[in-house]
């Protein structure tokens, strides 16, 4: 039986818990949250099964070896002395990527030119050719991670980013990445068990990360590769029984996940995303001005959405975050309503006391995931009082 090794899983900033906690709920052994990624230990087909399910990881990394560095030429030595042969072939094309917290090197670029030289040495000498860079598309991917003097070589198993989930075709301006989307939803507690929506989805990430959750459909389950599909020991009978094993863990969902948007073009973008990620049963789209709407069902609602911050798009920002606040308090008693925003100042405008304040970041975007719970009846005046600024 294969011994377990170790791994490590980056992600987003403020998602190490939710990301820790998928980690167990797969079946990880020693998990420990660090910044921006947890590490952990398991078997190939763990490593498979991590790339398929998490949806909240953005890379996972095998380590592959751990040495002390000094300066560039022991830096070069190090890396001539990998047995880069074992791990894949001359024929294929790879690249580095390299992170440096270090005093010796401050220069990545610097250090990943060094680490192309050591291994395209190392097949030469050996193999008589070696394999192409390809910082674009490579078939292998290589970290370099350098902590004071401690340098570790990982293989990236993921390849592209686990955000690129395969399902998004067609996207609008300032479209959501699909892991931020999915730590979101399992931040505000989405689990399946409500009705869902959006009132302003976009090409409709939200609504698809939530339909994946609430049947439990493995998050990568539309991508076309992974990175360590090209590696020397990829077993393709463990990775497709791995596969089927996660799809057979799917369940049912009976509730409604509703999207509205105003655009026409976002509507059709919406559409086409949710059927090329097969899931056209599960998620309705109207096209709809929120402001305009009602509450579509009489059952407890769960939404999450993604407004405008005034960044890319050209609104008045305090109208349209009052606007928010007056349909919500107004129209959409019995629902606990998440949103994110970068606009701080704009919070203040929306008239309503947020349950929750979470600190998160979309991109370089320091932002906040804010709950509003707007409750049925006599509760409901307590929350409908203007926020004191």
């Amino acid at each position: 039986m294969e011994q377990n090794f170790k791994m490590l899983a980056k992600t987003l900033y403020g998602f190490e818990p939710i990301l820790a906690k998928e980690l167990r709920n797969l079946g990880a052994s020693n998990v420990r949250e660090g910044v921006r990624n947890v590490t952990f230990e398991g078997d190939t087909g763990f490593m498979y099964k991590a790339n398929l399910s998490l949806r909240t990881a953005l890379k996972v990394l095998k380590p592959i070896e751990n040495f002390k560095v000094f300066n560039e030429k022991q830096l070069y030595r190090e890396l001539y002395n990998m047995d880069w042969p074992d791990f894949f072939d001359s024929s294929m094309s790879f690249a580095f990527d390299t992170t440096l917290n270090s005093k010796v090197f401050n220069n990545s670029l610097f250090v990943s030119q060094r680490a192309k030289d050591a291994l395209v040495d190392k097949f030469r000498d050996i193999e008589r050719q070696r394999p192409s860079v390809n910082t674009r598309e490579p078939d292998v991917k290589i970290n370099i991670h350098i902590y004071d003097n401690n340098c570790t070589v990982s293989l990236d198993s993921s390849g592209a980013s686990l955000h690129q989930r395969g399902y998004r075709i067609a996207t609008n301006i300032a479209p959501i990445n699909e892991v931020l989307a999915a730590g979101l939803l399992l931040m505000s507690g989405w689990d399946g068990r409500t009705d869902f929506l959006d009132p302003m989805c976009g090409s409709g990430t939200f609504l698809i990360e939530a339909a994946m959750i609430a049947c439990n459909v493995p998050a990568n389950i539309n991508r076309k590769s992974f990175s360590f599909q090209n590696w020397k020991s990829f077993d393709e009978d463990l990775f497709q029984k791995i596969m089927e094993s996660r799809l057979n863990q799917t369940r049912e969902f009976r509730h409604k996940i509703i999207g509205f948007d105003k655009a026409p073009s976002a509507v059709r973008k919406a559409q086409e995303n949710i059927k090329n990620a097969n899931l056209s049963e599960y998620i309705s789209i109207e096209r709809k001005d929120f402001f305009k709407t009602l509450k579509p069902i009489e059952s407890k609602l769960h939404i999450v959405f993604n407004p405008p911050y005034g960044e890319r798009l050209n609104i008045n920002v305090d109208e349209f975050y009052s606007k928010i606040g007056d349909s919500l308090k107004r129209d959409y008693a019995g629902t606990n309503a998440w949103f994110i925003t970068s606009n701080l100042e704009a919070l203040k405008h929306v008239g309503l006391r947020p349950s929750r304040k979470i600190k998160v970041f979309n991109g370089k975007l320091e932002s906040r995931l804010v709950m509003y719970e707007l409750y049925e009846g006599s509760k409901k005046g307590k929350y409908m009082n203007k926020e004191r600024s």
